[in-house]
């Protein structure tokens, strides 16, 4: 016996598995892409390393702005997961942002920051992400300004854009992830009084 149709319209069903494979080979797609080419990499690009027609990136991302917001976020997310992580553990302010550092450097082939994009943040929901990895960036300089390790002239924009630049690989440079650790902890060197 079926149900009544007016029953079986008001339950909604997620996105077929199917649908959201897709989204998921757009995203990692598009991250390949535009660390490649730049933000301006044609949509039938991504498409085509993604195995999918480019009516299928569409569907899912509208424009290229919707597509680059979604990799924003999605890399927001993957920040604030570094921020939390490094403040979780009981550890002196130093090193919960050298494991932050370590972390996003981890990370970073999977990061596509607007700066990296050259696009504007502009998503509230993004923004509110980046402002929680702010929020716990700067409770732990005020910590270790407070206990005396970490200058008073530091504040969480240097952490946040020196992580950035860290999930950029520079070309040439061999061991990417040994050359950022390295650099990372010469800047953590620098963050002490």
């Amino acid at each position: 016996m079926s149900e009544p149709a007016s029953k079986s319209a008001g339950r909604r069903r997620g996105p077929r598995r199917d649908a959201l494979d897709n989204r998921d080979r757009v995203l990692a797609a598009a991250i390949i892409a535009v660390r490649r080419e730049g933000a301006a990499v044609p949509m039938a690009t991504i498409a085509a390393d993604a195995g999918v027609g480019v009516g299928t990136v569409y569907r899912h991302f509208p424009s290229r702005d919707a597509l680059l917001a979604a990799l924003a976020h999605r890399s927001a997310e993957m920040v604030l997961d570094a921020a939390r992580s490094a403040a979780a553990d009981d550890r002196p302010p130093l090193d919960a942002i050298r494991a932050f550092l370590y972390q996003t450097i981890r990370d970073g082939k999977e990061i596509v920051l607007p700066m990296q994009s050259g696009q504007p943040l502009t998503d509230p929901a993004t923004k509110a992400v980046m402002a929680d990895v702010h929020r716990i960036l700067d409770s732990l300089i005020s910590q270790g300004r407070a206990d005396g390790t970490i200058r008073a002239d530091i504040s969480k924009a240097d952490v946040v854009v020196f992580g950035a630049m860290l999930t950029q690989q520079l070309p040439q440079t061999g061991n990417w992830t040994q050359v950022a650790r390295r650099l990372a902890d010469i800047f953590i060197a620098g963050l002490q009084p």
